[in-house]
């Protein structure tokens, strides 16, 4: 059988790659798509699905694997609001299993996804390649809303992710574990029922930054993970 891969696209008008160029790579069947537009929380729509996948139809591609479907931070700490997210989560999930979406990625890290200090940071050989220097990091205080790094949300307005770190303040480990565990077993018994496997993204870097709590980061952390809900 000759070899199948999917590759990364960030969409039209996102992506300096095309779909042309994507389509040259030899064994490149599926594409790893999202809707980058889209806030945590709100329903990825009929309607905006299938636009990509006439464009991915176009090529070929096959549209099976979404990263990311973003969980609103309002699930991650608890508020009251969760289970209208949660429930907007399941529609999305719906809808994405009508277009054979097969798996879905989310992660579950407070308000910052991956983080890096640098994105083009260059090698002896002239190469470049994503880095986190800890130290760099460790001097900045997101809460002074003067700081950016590759990987944080820029979607809040002025002063809200000071107010979103203030909700974080009395949310630790365990109390993100009990989220967790409420958000899975709100979501999977549809993600069963369409046939959808949940992928969760391993936290990235995997220790808790700018005060925040991170749970997805060792062997024994997955273990746990994988106890929540039997499926």
């Amino acid at each position: 059988m000759p070899m199948q891969m999917g590759f990364r696209w960030y969409g039209e008008g996102n992506d300096k790659i095309s779909l042309s160029d994507i389509k040259q790579i030899p064994g490149v069947t599926s594409i790893v798509w999202s809707l980058h537009h889209k806030m945590p929380g709100e329903v990825w729509s009929v309607e905006e699905i299938a636009e990509v996948k006439k464009q991915l139809d176009e090529y070929g591609f096959n549209m099976d694997v979404v990263e990311s479907v973003n969980v609103h931070d309002d699930i991650k700490i608890g508020l009251p609001t969760r289970d209208q997210y949660i429930a907007n989560y399941i529609e999305t999930i719906k809808n994405l299993s009508k277009f054979g979406v097969k798996v879905i990625c989310y992660n579950f890290m407070p308000v910052f996804d991956w983080t890096r200090s640098d994105l083009e940071y260059e090698l002896e050989d002239g190469s470049t390649c994503l880095i986190y220097d800890e130290e760099q990091v460790a001097k900045m205080d997101p809460a002074l809303g003067e700081l950016e790094l590759p990987g944080w949300d820029t979607s809040y307005g002025e002063g809200g992710l000071g107010a979103l770190l203030d909700q974080y303040k009395d949310i630790d480990e365990e109390k993100l574990w009990e989220n967790l565990e409420y958000f899975i077993k709100g979501i999977m018994p549809t993600a069963e029922q369409e046939e959808v496997k949940m992928a969760i993204h391993p936290d990235d870097p995997p220790w808790g930054i700018f005060g925040l709590p991170r749970i997805i980061t060792n062997t024994e952390n997955l273990d746990r993970f994988l106890d929540l809900y039997d499926s």
